[in-house]
């Protein structure tokens, strides 16, 4: 029988302030501060705490199903070799075959057994493509939490699969129509409610971007992500994967998988934003190529701003990269040349989209495709057999009907 790693807690940290760097802080109203102390004080006092540790890794192997395989992509390998029988070793990390279908679940059952001891009994989340939602419904349906779910309109329409799923599990999903009605738009709904019911309500934040100590806290509970990879990768090969590949939105599944490797030099991180239609035009969510140090939703990072400092809108086909922020860890990894970060379009997602299906018969969701889209550029590049290990942050299931429609198949 295949044991489950247990979550260890990283050394890593933020300092007092909150920020890697420059990077991270607090920049909220004053009415949330004691909120966040609060948030801070309870997970510092429960992370270590037997039973609080004991039933979330109960959680994550009976219910959620981890570990999650670390599955050689031999097709998709195969496609890559050069005629000198040379090329890489792929290996993907199979977080689309979690409970719900992406590694979203992780942070969400965290965060409300975290809630739970807290006395919370209400729970606020902010969505884009939905799986934050739907794992946040599903981890309050589980405990019978009231949960509130905030979704811009022009994602609700996109991604309605995951609309009818989160309704399903009890949630009231909560149209935002302000802006574009997208992730950003939503996550700023989230936090406005925050601030009016803070004294009974949890906001579970689905990645690691807004205040300290969210960036730290979402990321340890999903450093089981790269834990687990190195654990697969010496019983599969006797040493660590030289290069790491994440899609990057937020940041979440991608900083779980890295954290685990920061202190291995020989491991190459890179994530890979959504450039949409291309980072010299309007319409693109790379932040982290083409974005400049500003403060958005309680947090210093990279952002897509104007000259006068005013938010840009971000454009990507993925709702879940649809974003013009990125988590302060990251900037603060792209500042220190610690990972790597580039960007593919929405085509050459939509690409890898149909490639990954047909080579190995895994349909991921259009967020991973971003990452595998870069293959295309990366492979070429390298030389020997490396490992590489993709992050398969969700399944594509959410993502047919857009996709359909790109390809005028509807």
């Amino acid at each position: 029988m295949v044991s489950i790693q247990k979550p260890t807690i990283s050394s890593q940290n933020p300092d007092k302030l909150g920020r890697f760097g420059q990077f991270g802080g607090k920049y909220v109203p004053e009415t949330l501060m004691p909120a966040l102390k609060e948030l801070e004080t309870a997970y510092h006092q429960y992370r270590d705490d037997l039973s609080f540790r004991a039933e979330l890794i109960n959680l994550l192997t009976d219910y959620v199903g981890r570990p999650s395989p670390l599955y050689f992509a031999e097709r998709l390998s195969e496609h890559y070799r050069r005629p000198d029988g040379t090329g890489p070793q792929i290996y993907l990390k199979r977080e689309d075959l979690n409970h719900t279908g992406a590694h979203k679940i992780n942070n969400a059952l965290g965060q409300v057994i975290l809630a739970k001891r807290m006395g919370k009994q209400r729970i606020i989340a902010e969505t884009g493509a939905g799986q934050h939602g739907v794992a946040t419904a599903t981890a309050c349906a589980r405990f019978g939490l009231e949960c509130i779910i905030y979704m811009g309109i022009h994602d609700m329409e996109r991604q309605s699969l995951n609309v009818f799923r989160m309704k399903l599990l009890g949630a009231t999903v909560q149209p935002v129509t302000a802006g574009t009605g997208t992730l950003k738009d939503a996550t700023s709904e989230a936090i406005r409610d925050w601030v009016t019911n803070v004294e009974t309500t949890h906001y579970i934040l689905g990645s690691v971007a807004g205040p300290h100590p969210y960036p730290m806290l979402v990321r340890d509970f999903h450093a089981i992500i790269g834990q687990e990879t190195r654990r697969q990768a010496q019983e599969k090969w006797g040493g660590l994967p030289d290069i790491l590949l994440a899609c990057v939105g937020g940041g979440s599944n991608a900083i779980g998988l890295f954290h685990e490797f920061l202190d291995e030099p020989t491991v190459r991180l890179i994530g890979v934003e959504a450039a949409g239609e291309g980072v010299n035009s309007p319409k693109h969510a790379a932040t982290l190529t083409r974005g400049q140090v500003g403060v958005l939703h309680g947090a210093m990072s990279y952002l897509l701003q104007d000259e006068e400092g005013q938010v840009i809108e971000a454009h990507s086909i993925s709702a879940g990269l649809d974003y013009p922020g990125v988590g302060p860890e990251h900037s603060y990894l792209k500042d220190t040349q610690r990972a790597e970060y580039y960007s593919v379009t929405d085509e050459q997602a939509l690409k890898a989209f149909e490639q990954i299906s047909r080579l190995e018969g895994i349909i991921p969701a259009l967020e991973t495709a971003h990452a595998f889209a870069y293959l295309e550029t990366l492979c070429p590049q390298l030389e020997g057999c490396p490992r590489i290990v993709i992050n398969c942050s969700g399944r594509g299931d959410k993502d047919v009907q857009t996709v359909a429609k790109q390809m005028n198949q509807l």
